[in-house]
């Protein structure tokens, strides 16, 4: 992340979800089974989206923490593409609020077909996961699963609220990560849980392993848009900035650099852009004031606890892979 951050020997994304590789492909298929319709623009961008790559993490908690639960029965895929369906529609809905031209190096959906198309694919999704998540009778799943969606809506909405202030504070910052990210990794582990036979500590413990974990992954997630490389990232550099996203390197930045710092983000937040030079003194203030360093310890600490978590439960590969996520998630580049 910077000179000085350590980045974890992480596995490969595909050998930590090895034990699970079979139910992954399955989550595609069945993605791919209900994206179906006689409206064929429908299916035409859910392949577009799919062939967009997309890691699955929050898939494959659930289908890890189910497994480690004890649970080896066909809801676990089924919920896991629930899943993926309700993030899908998250990602298409911000893509238009962002005004993001670009997801993972490609078109973002709104961009090649527009948004009032677009929109409505999301509103398309977001039904299409509850629908599945009625196929079985599980109230508590589904009512977890409202509960979640709901609460990624109002991160959102907050987040809008708060887009182009830069006298955010990290509280304000952490509820949006709470809320947009956090309570789905979280919902993912404790239906893995809910799934299978475990105590009311085990699924605790899971909630809180996923929720960890989210943070963890966001908090790198935004700490990319400063040290990744273009192209990898597959967005601008400095979207998020240019897009009045204050998140917590400029937070930590704003509290470190001075009167110089404070000046440079508050114009480049006000014009919504940034010219090549201020990108250079922005990188040279977050390095000379160690920011990406201390954002990066913040994500450190998140994915420590969420391994901590795990401690509830005995050795198990599926325990393993979920212990060498947050690594993972610590050492992305993209």
């Amino acid at each position: 992340m910077s000179d000085t951050a350590q980045k974890p020997a992480a596995g490969d994304l595909a050998q930590i979800f090895e034990p699970i590789r079979e139910d992954l492909d399955a989550v595609e298929r069945e993605f791919h089974r209900h994206i179906q319709s006689r409206v064929a623009l429908i299916p035409e961008m859910g392949r577009y989206i799919q062939k967009s790559g997309g890691k699955r993490v929050r898939p494959a908690v659930l289908l890890m923490a189910s497994r480690l639960s004890g649970y080896t029965g066909e809801r676990a895929v089924l919920y896991a593409s629930v899943v993926e369906f309700i993030h899908t529609a998250t990602l298409v809905h911000d893509d238009i609020i962002d005004g993001a031209d670009l997801r993972r190096g490609r078109l973002a959906v709104h961009s090649r077909w527009g948004n009032d198309i677009t929109v409505l694919l999301g509103d398309y999704l977001y039904i299409k996961s509850m629908a599945l998540a009625l196929t079985y009778d599980s109230l508590e799943i589904i009512r977890e699963l409202c509960d979640v969606t709901l609460r990624m809506i109002e991160g959102e909405l907050y987040q809008l609220t708060k887009a182009g202030d830069v006298d955010i504070t990290e509280e304000e910052h952490f509820e949006i990560i709470r809320r947009k990210t956090a309570f789905l990794f979280g919902g993912c582990a404790q239906i893995g849980g809910m799934l299978g036979a475990v105590s009311a500590e085990e699924e605790t413990a899971l909630r809180d392993y996923g929720f960890n974990l989210g943070i963890a992954f966001q908090l790198v997630d935004d700490l990319l848009d400063y040290t990744a490389d273009q192209v990898a990232l597959g967005k601008p550099i400095g979207a998020d900035l240019r897009e009045g996203k204050v998140t917590l390197p400029v937070i930590l930045l704003l509290q470190r650099g001075g009167d110089e710092a404070g000046r440079l983000i508050r114009s480049v937040v006000a014009e919504r852009t940034v010219t090549p030079e201020q990108w250079r003194e922005i990188l040279r203030l977050l390095h000379e004031h160690r920011v990406t360093q201390l954002a990066y310890d913040r994500a450190v600490e998140y994915a420590e606890r969420a391994k901590a978590c795990l401690a509830a439960f005995p050795p198990s590969p599926e325990k393993d892979a979920l212990a060498a996520l947050p690594d993972y998630v610590l050492s992305r580049d993209r």
